[in-house]
């Protein structure tokens, strides 16, 4: 880029214009196509200010300068002064004055030349000063209208970008909402085929198309008539056996009536003659247990023996009150035990508890890490896509 400058630089310098051919020739070694080098000559003229250059491709030409500047009459005034001054030199030589006449005229006409010769220079002056002033407003006039096309396009591609952004936030909740429909669609589809199933039909042999065509309420009403419909027969049948079972029930017992009566007195009989039998059979072994009794008190007194029965008594209870401090303690050590095992059961159903809410709180952050990530990758690869469309966006306006 640096070589072209100044070549274009130099080229400028001694050429008005040059043939497009010609500077092929001369780019052929920098290692540029020919497009690379016309986009660097655009970009040149846009940021280097001293330098105007058009590429004229009508006449296979790059003409330098300012064109506005450069008019035919610009061009040409030296011409114009060449030939006046010449036409001038053919009259003073064509004139048949005398010599001192001529003399006379000449000095006079240098005379008027050297008294105009300060004004002319200081027009001149103001001139070359008008037309550095011209150049400076025209310059800048070219400068603010190469800002305001590149505000222009960098507006433009700002609105191009947003536009850009909208069409693929467009984009992607339609998407999202074709993905919720072909969701729902299947979720109808298999809900009609669950009906069509319980109500009998072989689904295998129906296409997707044919069941989504299917109007998923009717199949639910229809589906839910025949449900009622069985269950109404169901609850019919049931009643007319519940009915015959009760006709039948009725007539069985009016037919066993008489003989549970029969049954029940003989059965009455029989229990009332056992018990008074079983009463007088107590009433005698209770007369013979009373007649031992009385026996045995009697020879227990003849000896004595009741006089001894207090201090008998005391050691039993004596007895049975080391007994039952035996069986205190006892109880009182097993329920040591139990509570030192519950208390170690509790313990240990607090630690796993804790390591279960540990290891829940492990898989929850695990399962947000994963999802982070994902999301992390899913925003990456979308950053990538937008990037690439721009890009592409970007070639094909670069192309065009």
């Amino acid at each position: 880029s640096v070589l072209l400058l100044k070549l274009l630089w130099n080229l400028s310098s001694a050429y008005h214009s040059v043939r497009i051919d010609f500077l092929k020739d001369l780019t052929s070694g920098l290692g540029m196509t020919f497009e690379h080098v016309e986009k660097a000559i655009v970009l040149f003229t846009q940021t280097h200010k001293g330098l105007a250059v058009r590429l004229d491709h009508r006449a296979g030409c790059l003409r330098f300068g300012d064109v506005q500047l450069e008019s035919y009459t610009m061009r040409s005034q030296l011409t114009v002064l060449a030939q006046q001054l010449d036409k001038v030199c053919h009259s003073l030589s064509a004139s048949s004055a005398p010599s001192s006449v001529k003399a006379e005229a000449r000095k006079k006409l240098y005379d008027s030349v050297r008294e105009s010769r300060d004004a002319d220079h200081n027009k001149m002056l103001e001139r070359k000063a008008w037309i550095e002033q011209r150049k400076e407003e025209i310059e800048r006039l070219a400068q603010e209208k190469i800002r305001q096309e590149a505000e222009k396009v960098a507006a433009e591609e700002a609105a191009r970008k947003i536009e850009e952004e909208r069409r693929i936030q467009r984009e992607q909740k339609l998407r999202e909402l074709e993905k919720q429909r072909k969701i729902q669609q299947e979720m109808e589809n298999l809900k009609k085929q669950q009906l069509l199933q319980a109500m009998g039909h072989n689904v295998e042999a129906m296409t997707q198309e044919e069941i989504a065509e299917l109007d998923a309420v009717a199949l639910q009403k229809e589906h839910q008539e025949k449900i009622n419909k069985k269950r109404d027969e169901a609850e019919r049948k049931t009643k007319e056996v519940a009915k015959r079972l009760d006709h039948l029930v009725r007539a069985i017992r009016i037919e066993e009536l008489p003989l549970i009566k029969t049954r029940y007195e003989e059965k009455v009989k029989r229990d009332r003659e056992q018990y008074e039998q079983e009463v007088l059979e107590k009433a005698e072994r209770a007369r013979k247990q009373w007649e031992s009794d009385k026996k045995d008190k009697e020879r227990l007194s003849e000896h004595s023996v009741f006089d001894y029965m207090k201090e008998f008594e005391d050691k039993v209870i004596e007895g049975r009150k080391l007994k039952h401090k035996v069986l205190c303690q006892k109880a009182d050590e097993e329920a040591e035990i139990q509570a030192e095992k519950a208390k170690m059961q509790r313990a240990r159903r607090r630690k796993q508890d804790e390591q279960r809410r540990i290891a829940a709180e492990e898989e929850r952050r695990q399962k947000e890490e994963e999802e982070r990530k994902a999301e992390e990758e899913r925003r990456k690869k979308e950053e990538a896509r937008r990037e690439r469309e721009r890009q592409d966006e970007e070639r094909r306006q670069a192309e065009a």
